[in-house]
Order: structure tokens, then C-alpha cells, then sequence
């Protein structure tokens, strides 16, 4: 860790080289000797992880592990490099609908289950606090580098990173050459009827690191910690951008704040719906020392509820104890305000859910309530 304890990547204890390959597994030895052994302030991974289909998955297999072959394990024993958890389970095969190994991405049922995999893959790999990401997007069918990229712009987090890795002619696209040995070593190139040998020793390689937008905080709770699918990540993160819209429609079933619905209690609906038709009428703030206040609030629930039910009674019976008494007016509905804001941060993100969170000013005793909206930001449906 570097002296103003602010950690960078390959301060993490955890550290995971993804990259989406098809049939050129090099891009991932590639990538790994930029990051580990070449650079100055090398990332050494603790895990490699592959995205590909049933093909790229056998040949990255065959290629990068096999016993024969296994260029990562040459890798790592040329340059030195410690161990490094990678193995057949490491090589991600995105499932088709019915769950077998996609052989090819060409429809757009095809195109919508990568990027649902890719996305959750993410998910799962930036979940975790002490983890590093590296992205590498040089390798597989161009959708999956976008899909990739795309989705660490929506999760991706501050020590998170995303690169592209460029090699030198003549060993760019050949498949015999999988990193710079430090020792001689030959591939060959066909140059017109001539069959030319290069050294690997002399290949060149860099890593362009490509900055990207983090969008993780524009994103609800809900979709960074539970499954996500790609469609609706960029959702959330576009209607983000956009102004609030609040819908308050009680016989539909309840709340709607930029189109996402806010799990609310009826008498928490109750609540909101009051401060709501407040800023409708034009007169938004609150004041619990406003005797008029709790017959309003009253008057609303039971137009809602149904003045027999059993929430209405309940609040009938709370309100008159306090007796005009502001404190305890106040005491009543701080607990229904508070399950409000949990609610809304719970449904968006906190950026998103500050927007519409009930806001309070002035001196104790004095103090107002109000819906920061404007009544065009708000629609209530059913009411009379």
C-alpha cells in the first residue's frame, strides 16, 4: 500500500484477470505477461478467468493448459511468476436457453444470453470488496468485447480496469506466438511462397489501458447485489438521467419512482400521497405544529383505506393521543418517514433515491416537511 493508504490494484488481496477469447487463446498470455511480467508496476493476478463458447473453450484448453502445450504454465515458469488459480473451471462457456455450451454467438437470442452471462459474471467477480478487476476486451467476437466493457462501465469500481492488448507485426494474429520468450524462440510466418522464422524475443507488446465511465453508483441496490441482467443495467443507469417521475396509483398497488416500483406499507403510501397532493395544491410544506395537519393526513387515509379498516383506526387512535401536541405529532410520523427513505434507497440508487426522499428544514418547533418534486413530476392515478 502506497503512502496516503489510497490501495491501487495490485494492493488488492484478490486480483482476477477476466478476458473474453474465441479461437485465439493468445490474447490471454498476451495480456498476462503485459500485466505481470512486463509492466513496472506489475499486476499479478491470484485468478484468471476466460469467457468464450464451446469452441474457444476447447481451444483455450487445449492451448493454454494442456500438459503438452500449456502455454500459461510456460508463462508463468519463464517469467517466475507465483501460482496463479486457472484452471478448466476457470474457462466460462456462455449456455444457451436450454443450458448446453453455445457454439456460436449469431442471433440475437444468442447476443441477449452473452450478455446477460457476461454482466452477471461481473456482478459476481466486483461483489466482492477485497477483489481487483482487470478487463481485458482484445480477444472473441467484437459483441462480447462490447458486451464485456459495457459491463464494467455498469459495475465496475474505482481499483477496476479495463485494457486492450496490442501486439507488433509480424506475430499479431499468428497462432503460433502466445507472449515474448526470454529465450529464442521461432515462429514462422508465410511471406509470399517464402516461410520466414521471427523470434519471440523480439515481439512487442502493449497494454492500452482504456478508461471508461463508472456507472456502479447509478445503479439500485437490487441489480449490483442480486441477479442483473445487461438490458436491465442500462435501464437503470439511462432513466437515471433522466428527471423524476413519481406515480402514486394506490388501487394499481402502489408506488412508482422512475419506473421502478418502492415497497411501501399503506399507511407509508398514506404518508407519501398527503406530502404528494401538498405540492399538487401548491402548498408542499408540512408543519406538525399545524393543527390542521393530522385530520388532512387522516382525511387522505381514509379516502385510501377506508375509514373501517384496521390502519386507519390504528392511526386514528396514535394521532388523537398526541393531543396537538407537535412533538408527538412528530414522533408519530418520523418512523413512517424513515421506512419511506428506506424504501426508495432500497428500489434506486442513492443518487436516484435523494431525489424524491422527504426533506426538512428550519429550527426545532418550527420545522417543515416537504416532496422535493414539482406537481409535473408526479402523477397520481384513480384519485378523486
Amino acid at each position: 500500500m502506497n503512502d496516503n493508504s489510497v490501495m491501487k490494484p495490485h494492493d488488492y488481496p484478490r486480483r482476477i484477470l477476466l478476458a473474453v477469447t474465441g479461437l485465439s487463446p493468445q490474447v490471454l498470455t498476451e495480456t498476462l505477461y503485459a500485466l505481470a511480467a512486463q509492466a513496472t508496476d506489475p499486476f499479478v493476478p491470484t485468478e484468471v478467468r476466460i469467457i468464450t463458447t464451446r469452441q474457444g473453450a476447447e481451444h483455450a484448453r487445449l492451448n493454454l493448459l494442456s500438459q503438452q502445450i500449456g502455454w500459461f504454465h510456460r508463462l508463468r515458469a519463464d517469467y517466475h511468476l507465483p501460482e496463479i488459480a486457472f484452471g478448466p473451471e476457470n474457462i466460462l462457456v456462455i449456455p444457451t436457453a436450454t443450458g448446453e455450451a453455445m457454439d456460436d454467438i449469431r442471433s440475437p437470442e444468442d447476443n441477449t444470453r452473452a450478455a446477460d452471462f457476461i454482466t452477471e459474471q461481473v456482478r459476481d467477480l466486483t461483489a466482492d470488496a477485497n477483489s481487483a478487476l482487470h478487463v481485458s476486451i482484445a480477444g472473441g467476437r467484437k459483441t462480447m468485447g462490447y458486451y464485456l466493457g459495457y459491463a464494467l462501465s455498469l459495475l465496475g469500481r474505482e481499483q477496476d480496469r479495463l485494457s486492450h492488448v496490442l501486439v507488433s507485426a509480424p506475430y499479431e494474429n499468428n497462432r503460433d506466438f502466445y507472449y515474448p520468450t526470454p529465450y529464442e524462440h521461432a515462429v514462422h510466418v508465410t511471406q509470399g511462397s517464402k516461410d520466414v522464422a521471427y523470434d519471440c524475443r523480439n515481439a512487442v507488446i502493449d497494454l492500452a489501458d482504456i478508461p471508461f465511465v463508472r456507472l456502479r453508483m447509478g445503479q439500485p441496490r437490487r441489480l449490483s447485489e442480486g441477479h442483473i441482467t445487461f438490458s436491465a443495467a442500462v435501464t437503470a443507469a439511462a432513466r437515471a438521467t433522466l428527471p423524476p417521475r413519481l406515480v402514486l396509483a394506490p388501487g394499481e398497488g402502489g408506488v412508482w419512482a422512475d419506473d421502478e416500483p418502492i415497497p411501501l406499507k399503506p399507511t407509508e403510501i398514506a404518508v407519501l400521497s398527503w406530502f404528494a397532493s401538498r405540492v399538487c395544491d401548491g402548498i408542499p410544506d408540512v408543519r406538525w405544529d399545524d393543527p390542521e395537519a393530522p385530520g388532512e393526513f387522516l382525511d387522505g387515509l381514509g379516502r385510501m383505506l377506508g375509514t373501517a379498516g384496521g390502519a386507519y383506526e390504528r392511526a386514528e387512535r396514535a394521532l388523537a393521543t398526541c393531543k396537538g401536541d407537535p412533538d408527538a405529532i412528530g414522533r408519530y410520523f418520523e418512523p413512517h418517514l424513515s421506512r419511506i427513505k428506506g424504501a426508495f434507497r432500497e428500489a434506486l440508487t442513492e443518487a436516484a433515491a435523494e431525489r424524491y426522499l422527504i426533506q426538512q428544514e428550519g429550527a426545532r418547533g418550527a420545522r417543515r416537511y416537504r416532496l422535493p418534486l414539482s406537481p409535473d413530476q408526479i402523477e397520481r392515478r384513480g384519485w378523486e
